[in-house]
Formats: C-alpha cells, structure tokens, sequence
C-alpha cells in the first residue's frame, strides 16, 4: 500500500512524495507552505530514503524548460589548490609561525562575514589578521595585497572544465552567482573557465549577499530568463532553498556525497547536470 507522506518542492512545481506505509516513511523534504504534520510509519535505512529522494528528484526535474545553470563559484566551480588559502597563509606564516590551520579556518570564516561591510580588500584582510591575532601593519598588508595568479593557488575541480563545455554545447546558457570579489571573472579566465559564462554576480559588485533574492534575479535577468528557466547549484543546501523559494529549479552539489538534512534536491558530481538539459 503507498501512502502520502509529504509534499517536495522541485523547481516550481509541488509533488507529492509516496511511500509504502508498511515499510517507510522518507525524511522530511522541503515542505510548501510550513511543516507538515508528521505521520506514524515505520522508519528505513537513512540510504534508501535518500536512494528514493534523489531519484525522484532527477525524474521530475530533468525538464525541457530548464534553459540555464546559475552557478557558485567556491566548492562548485573552483577550491584552493592543496585545500588551504596557501598565498595568504604563507605570508602571514612568516610573521607567526605559530597560527594553525584552524585558526585560520576560523579567521578567514569571520572574514567572509564581513566581507559586505568591509570598505574594501585591505580593510577585509584587517579583519582576518585582527582575529588571528596579528597586527595588521602596513608592510604586510602591502606583502597581501600583491597580485597573485588565480592559477598559483586556485584550481577547478576536475569535473568542472569538461561539464562546462558539453553544456555549452547543449545550447545551455551560464551564468556565475557568487559571494566574491570584482575581480572573479578575470580569475575565471587564468583558470580557463570564463569564457562559459554570460553573466556574473558578484555581492560586491552588487552590494549584497546571498541569500538576498537580488544575487539570483541579477544573474537571471541578464541571461533574459525568468526563475523557471534556470538551474542553481551552490555548496550550501540554505543558499538553495532560497533560489527554490523564489522558483528557480536547484541542487546542492555534495561532492562528499553525503545528503544535505534538509531534503533540498542534490548532486554529488557537477557532471550530473548533463542528466537534466
């Protein structure tokens, strides 16, 4: 016997999700409209549901509609090479010798939350340097502020560069929205990638942030599409959910391949876009 057991948000359609009640029930997806009330059925193996929820996912939002991918540009597009900011690191190593790598997780974290109040780079860099402890003195901030290539600690992921020029091929319009610097095109063409895209945008070009909704039209309405015709990938299922919210189709790119908690549809391989244009 298959029950309801809940309503997913899929692009900017709602469908309903079964389940066979004498054996599961899935995980809470994205509900419509608030929470829905829970039903008593017997629980199954977190890899199931998961198994169910993706593929019900992929069916229903492999759509001839979908005409452009919106994409982040951190952890989907490019990391940093060896996994750590090295440039940066280096530089500040040099001065204290003694900082971890988790007091620089943790500074460069509180750097990316000031990143839209910052005035500008230097003034970014101070807040790093102040929560490391480090006095943010002239002489280093200038050793910080010397242009580095994008391609001496930057690389993309090695998914990236061949799923980029199939869809292109495919007629599929690109499009960058990213928490970033203004510079992160002329970053994109060191990397080999810029010519995919046709518009960007960038928080500090446009003086917000994701989740504000603004990110995510600006780059949409460049392209000419409405939220319907385009796809949003990000590494962060809320950044997501929000695009979901304001009818754009979404995925959260897992590349660990562990599922986001909060039922947002996901990938675990930039490659799996080709699956749905």
């Amino acid at each position: 016997m298959w029950v309801a057991t809940g309503w997913l948000r899929l692009s900017s359609q709602q469908v309903l999700v079964l389940g066979p009640i004498e054996q599961h029930q899935l995980p809470s997806a994205r509900p419509v409209g608030g929470a829905l009330p829970t039903q008593r059925a017997r629980s199954c193996p977190a890899e199931l549901a998961s198994a169910r929820l993706a593929t019900v996912t992929k069916n229903l939002l492999s759509s001839p509609g979908l005409q452009a991918v919106l994409l982040d540009n951190g952890g989907v597009l490019v990391q940093p090479i060896g996994g750590r900011w090295s440039p940066f690191e280096q530089t500040v190593l040099s001065r204290a010798p003694h900082i971890t790598p988790a007091q620089f997780n943790a500074a460069i974290a509180a750097g990316f939350l000031s990143m839209d109040a910052a005035a500008d780079y230097a003034d970014y860099l101070r807040v790093i340097l102040r929560h490391l402890g480090v006095a943010p003195d002239p002489t280093l901030l200038a050793d910080l502020l010397r242009p580095v290539p994008a391609a001496a600690w930057l690389e993309t992921f090695p998914d990236v560069p061949g799923t980029l020029r199939e869809l292109r091929s495919r007629g599929v319009r690109m499009a960058v929205v990213s928490d970033a610097w203004p510079d992160l095109p002329e970053s994109h063409a060191e990397l080999g990638i810029g010519e995919f895209f046709d518009a960007y945008a960038i928080s500090r070009v446009l003086g917000c942030s994701k989740p504000d909704p603004r990110m995510y039209h600006h780059a949409s309405d460049a392209l000419g599409l409405t939220p319907e015709r385009c796809l949003f990938v990000d590494d962060h299922s809320d950044l997501v959910a929000a695009a979901l919210d304001l009818g754009y189709a979404g995925r959260v790119i897992c590349r660990n391949g562990k599922p986001p908690g909060n039922g947002v549809p996901y990938i675990s391989s930039l490659s799996e876009l080709l699956d749905l244009f």
